[in-house]
Order: C-alpha cells, then sequence, then structure tokens
C-alpha cells in the first residue's frame, strides 16, 4: 500500500466504483480500498438468503424460501434507464462486458387508488385510462412536440422558448390538466417533486425523450436490471479498473486521512501504512465530518411468492406514487424483480418500496405503496440518513458523493458522479466519445 497515487477511493459503493472506473480509463493511477469485506458498501447484494434474515434480526428463512444461494437481494435496487447515463458509461468504460441485462417489463403510475401503464406514445395515450377522451388528444399533441422537439432547431419550438420559459407554461401552452401533469413530470421526466415546473421547460423535454428513446431501445419498459442484481455492477467496474492498472483492497480498515499544507490531502493511512495520493473520493461513511445530514430514506424490503396484482403477472416493474396522489411533498417508489434475474428462488419476487421521510412514523407513509403488492411472506424496513457533502472538495481535494436518494432509478446517482467527476477533474466527462462505440457494442 505505500506507494502514491493519483487518486484513492474510499468505499465500493456504486458511485465509487463508477468513479474509479473513469478516472482508470483517463489514465489516473487509482488506488480502491473499502473497509468491508465484501463489495458494494450500502448499495451491496446480500447473498446467500439466510444472511439477509440476520443482518434484520429476523428468524432463518424457512425452507419455502427455496435455496438461499438462490437469492441475490440488492438493499438498494435501482433499475438502468436504457439510453440514461449510466449505460452511456457502462459501454463507455467497458464494463458492459462482465454485465447481463434484462429489460424490466412494466412502467406503471398511481392515480386514485389504482395503478395504470405510463403511456408513451400516440397510442398508448389514446388508449390510456388515466385520461378521458379530450385530456388524451391533448397529451398525444403534447407528446408528438416533445418527440419532434429538436435543441438546434428552433422552427420545431413552435412559438415556445424552452430555456427561458418554465414547464407550467408548456402545460399550459396544451391545456394539460393537473393530473396529466402529475404523470408526466413524476413517471416520465422522473422528477422527486414539483420544484420542477419552475424550471425551464427544456430540462423536462430532455428527461422524457430520454424516456422514450430508452423505451424504444427495449420495448416493454425504459428500464434495465442486471442479471444476479446490481452487485454485480461494483464488482464489473473492480475488474475494468484492474485492466487499467488499479489496485483493489477490501477488508483494509481506513484509520485517517493525512493532510499536508493549506489542509490539503496528501495521504491515507491504514494500520502503520500511508498510501500518497493527490485526490480523495469517497462516500460520506468514510468522512462524517465533512458531512451534513439531508434527511432520512425508508426502504422496505418485501419477498412476494406471487406477482404483484393488476401489472399482467409482470415479472419485474416499476411503480411511482406521485406525492400529489397520496398528499406528500415527496414520491414514493415501488421496484419489483424477481427470479427471472436470478435474484430470488425460483417463483419468487422481491419488492422495494421507497421514499424520502417526511414524518415521525416513516412506516405509515410507504402503506400505499405496500398496500399495491398484495400479501407479503416477509418485508425488511431500514430507515438511513441522507448525507451530503458540506463543500465542493476543491480546496482540500476530497470529494464525497452524496448518499443514495429514495429513487428506484439511476439517474440521480449519475449526476452526482459526473458533478464529482468535473469538480475532481476540472473537465465535464465527455459523452461525445461514446458514440460511436454505442454502434460497436451493439454489432
Amino acid at each position: 500500500m505505500d506507494e502514491e497515487y493519483d487518486a484513492i477511493v474510499l468505499g465500493t459503493g456504486l458511485k465509487g466504483c463508477i468513479l474509479s472506473g473513469m478516472l482508470s480509463v483517463s489514465g489516473k493511477k487509482v488506488l480502491h480500498v473499502d473497509r468491508n469485506k465484501y463489495y458494494g458498501g450500502e448499495s451491496a447484494s446480500i447473498c446467500p438468503l439466510e444472511e439477509l434474515f440476520t443482518k434484520f434480526g429476523a428468524p432463518a428463512p424457512d425452507e419455502s424460501y427455496g435455496r438461499g444461494r438462490d437469492w441475490n437481494v440488492d438493499l438498494i435496487p435501482k433499475f438502468l434507464m436504457a439510453n440514461g447515463s449510466l449505460v452511456k458509461l457502462l459501454i463507455h468504460t467497458g464494463v458492459t462486458r462482465y454485465l447481463e441485462f434484462k429489460s424490466v417489463e412494466g412502467s406503471y403510475v398511481y392515480k386514485g387508488g389504482k395503478i395504470s401503464k405510463v403511456p408513451v406514445d400516440q397510442k398508448e395515450a389514446l388508449a390510456s385510462d388515466l385520461m378521458g377522451m379530450f385530456e388524451k388528444r391533448r397529451f398525444r399533441n403534447f407528446l408528438i412536440y416533445v418527440q419532434d422537439f429538436l435543441y438546434d432547431d428552433p422552427k420545431t419550438w413552435k412559438d415556445f422558448d424552452p430555456s427561458t420559459q418554465n414547464m407550467t407554461a408548456l402545460y399550459d401552452k396544451f391545456g394539460l390538466d393537473k393530473n396529466t401533469q402529475d404523470f408526466t413530470g413524476h413517471a416520465l421526466a422522473l422528477f422527486r417533486d414539483d420544484d420542477y415546473l419552475n424550471h425551464p421547460a427544456i430540462e423536462t423535454i430532455k428527461r422524457i425523450k430520454l424516456y422514450s428513446d430508452s423505451l424504444a431501445r427495449y420495448g416493454k419498459s425504459p428500464y434495465l436490471y442486471p442479471m444476479y442484481g446490481l452487485g454485480e455492477l461494483p464488482q464489473g467496474f473492480a475488474r475494468l479498473s484492474a485492466i487499467y492498472g488499479g489496485t483493489y483492497m477490501l477488508d483494509k480498515p481506513i484509520d485517517e486521512l493525512v493532510f499536508g499544507e493549506g489542509g490539503k490531502v496528501i495521504g491515507v493511512r491504514s494500520g502503520n501504512e500511508i498510501a500518497k495520493c493527490k485526490q480523495v473520493y469517497c462516500d460520506p461513511t468514510y468522512v462524517p465530518d465533512r458531512v451534513r445530514k439531508k434527511g432520512k430514506v425508508i426502504r422496505c424490503i418485501c419477498l412476494i411468492d406471487h406477482p404483484i396484482p393488476n401489472t399482467k403477472d409482470a415479472l419485474s416493474t416499476q411503480i411511482i406514487i406521485p406525492q400529489k396522489q397520496v398528499g406528500r411533498h415527496s414520491d414514493i417508489y415501488v421496484s419489483v424483480v424477481s427470479y427471472t434475474h436470478q435474484v430470488a428462488a425460483k417463483g419468487w419476487f422481491i419488492a422495494m418500496v421507497s421514499t424520502t421521510v417526511e414524518t415521525a412514523n416513516p412506516e405509515v407513509e410507504i402503506k400505499s405503496g405496500l398496500d399495491l403488492l398484495g400479501p407479503i411472506r416477509q418485508k425488511f424496513v431500514s430507515v438511513s440518513d441522507y448525507y451530503e457533502p458540506t463543500d465542493d472538495g476543491i480546496q482540500s481535494q476530497i470529494f464525497i458523493s452524496e448518499s443514495y436518494d429514495a429513487t428506484t432509478h439511476f439517474e440521480t446517482t449519475c449526476l452526482d458522479v459526473l458533478d464529482i467527476f468535473k469538480r475532481g477533474t476540472g473537465e465535464e466527462f465527455d459523452f461525445s466519445k461514446i458514440k460511436h462505440e454505442l454502434g460497436d457494442e451493439e454489432q
């Protein structure tokens, strides 16, 4: 360990692994360390099943759960947008060589006590039970506008400037009612609250385009999930980092960060060894004195032996409950995966219900999500603090990721990673390099 590195990454959670992959591919010499014996940090996959029951202090599972080794339960499951930033990063860095993905079968939104498929094209808009007849036409016109919209061709903007006018103005232009705005903003554009209504409309247009482009790639939903669970992702990045000369060390306690003049980090000490470095990248658990608590997230892992009602027996699905539907400030997310992804024994499903905590009784807050699942055989509830760094890290050269939020998709995770990469390297990550590789990858 007594060597000099360009960067030391602490923690093999997903964000740390993506960053070490990006830094390695950019030609940096990286040391990646984790205090745990396993990969993944807070975003680990737990296998066998017995270990999950032990972790939450529950009596051991009986034989009805099948073989314990057939389970890989993600503590923080998230779906990947088929055309989103993370998939582009995976392709750019070559990690897709090590992973196999499967399309998620359904994407649903909650309205008035029941769930409906999220409509994304003109045909679905006209068939959807979320809207009345006239509203369907207005929504269809809105979708056509978004599909035909080109950033560099103002003629397609139709007398509306999306970079200066806000999203409320665009909804008004098409006469969309509050319910339609609700599922458009939360289930298509995947915003977590309604602040976006006052932001320039271009943000929302980009997000809806991402959703429909992702859907176009695989058909049933815009989401993908890796076979054997998300635990495969950090390991894929670890292999990648090793190819580029990165060094990984697990089960290595971190005793302190070492500072030089001007409060700049110059190394990391573990026992009697000090690894020197120019920069440190880490998650909040490694630097409790440099982060502040921003809130709490509740997650409930549910083991279920049947498909979710009203999803046409889908083997995997995402359901979003927009905050207004249940009188809240933040959305509730439900994700469902199953034995088809090799994460559960045959016939079993794993659902996760999560949201940002708003009251002193978080379990009651996720009730509307749990109620959609039908009978639940076993549930494991955790409430975790959500931390963010207190500064941008430029002076100390310690770049800290935010905790994982309540969303069931990866877009917010990617935004954080790209922001950290920019602060640490002084440059934007260049996605334009990726395009030709996308083609190569698919041939």
